[in-house]
């Protein structure tokens, strides 16, 4: 049985309690004993805003370790984490994740999602992944979300062409989420496809050929106010045999190359790439392949239309949006 248990891992202002906990507290009484130290803290959070309604200066504060230490996240300071430099993704912690011993426990299937923050920001998202969490049909329309910093720029570079997609926290194929807000967050094409998929799709094949299942963490990292995060840290760790099908911990680039990102709105603009040596010419893009031909080459008719992109740029622009030479035309 899948539990979806929504509500703050980390931090909760009063009114997010005041809202969830009733619904929360009895989701989560389903599953005692181990998630009854959340339970009993939404009581009393609930109770405590209910005797200080008409004097509400007391400021709530999170479940404390001690008290419920299942569900305390990791923190990553941005400050420790390279700047990006072309790799989509950089190990954090040796590529150990850090979860407490405590979490490691069991086995029992579970989706924790943080309510959205103030400015409409998703939290961690902390779940125990295994068959009875994916979906056993396919994923439903989330276009009517619009997670925080989202906007529909488009560039005919990118693959599909919009610079952000809607990016889950837990994939649906893993969690058979649809349109949770507090799953979603506005991550680039580079960061969905170059960064997170693979991971996903290493958790799926595992998940899928063993029966087992994996502790995940995936927790995006804003500064500030900012509206966009600046990437995700995804944490995972194969329960049953003690991480050796799969353990990793990384940090996903929140980044598009060649693409300008103001993080503070979502904004986006071109930069073009720094060989100014370089003379801009028609290329051909396969998409899919994500390769680049001469308008000429041989190969270039068996590209389906809908992966065909030709366009008027350098080769140092071409490459930095993903594209490698094709081998037959080399251009």
């Amino acid at each position: 049985m899948k539990c979806s248990v929504r509500y703050a891992i980390v931090s909760v202002a009063v009114s997010a309690a005041c809202v969830l906990g009733g619904a929360v507290a009895g989701y989560l009484g389903v599953f005692d004993p181990v998630l009854t130290p959340v339970t009993q803290w939404f009581q009393q959070t609930v109770q405590s805003h209910n005797n200080d309604i008409e004097n509400s200066t007391a400021e709530l504060e999170p479940p404390h370790e001690s008290v419920s230490p299942f569900y305390v996240a990791a923190t990553l300071d941005l400050t420790t984490v390279p700047e990006y430099s072309g790799s989509p993704v950089v190990e954090i912690n040796g590529n150990q994740p850090e979860f407490l011993p405590e979490q490691l426990e069991s086995t029992e299937a579970f989706e924790l999602y943080s309510p959205l923050d103030h400015l409409g920001r998703a939290g961690v998202a902390f779940a125990c992944l295994g068959p009875e969490t994916m979906p056993n049909q396919s994923r439903g329309d989330i276009s009517m979300i619009e997670p925080s910093g989202w906007n529909s720029d488009t560039y005919v570079f990118i693959d599909g062409g919009f610079v952000f997609n809607r990016c889950h926290l837990v994939a649906h194929a893993l969690s058979a989420e649809n349109a949770n807000a507090m799953n979603l967050v506005t991550g680039t094409r580079y960061l969905n496809k170059q960064g997170m998929l693979p991971y996903e799709q290493q958790v799926i094949s595992y998940i899928e050929s063993t029966g087992n299942h994996v502790l995940y963490r995936s927790s995006p990292i804003f500064v500030g106010d900012e509206l966009l995060c600046r990437g995700i840290q995804m944490e995972a760790i194969s329960l049953e045999d003690n991480g050796a099908g799969v353990c990793f911990n990384i940090f996903c680039y929140n980044v598009q190359p060649t693409i300008t990102i103001d993080y503070a709105t979502g904004a986006t603009s071109y930069e073009g790439a720094s060989n100014s040596e370089e003379v801009a010419q028609l290329y051909v893009l396969n998409t899919n392949s994500m390769k680049y031909h001469l308008p000429d080459c041989k190969t270039v008719k068996d590209i389906s239309p809908r992966n065909r992109q030709d366009i008027t740029a350098t080769p140092s622009d071409i490459r930095a949006w993903g594209y490698k030479p094709c081998g037959v035309c080399k251009p």
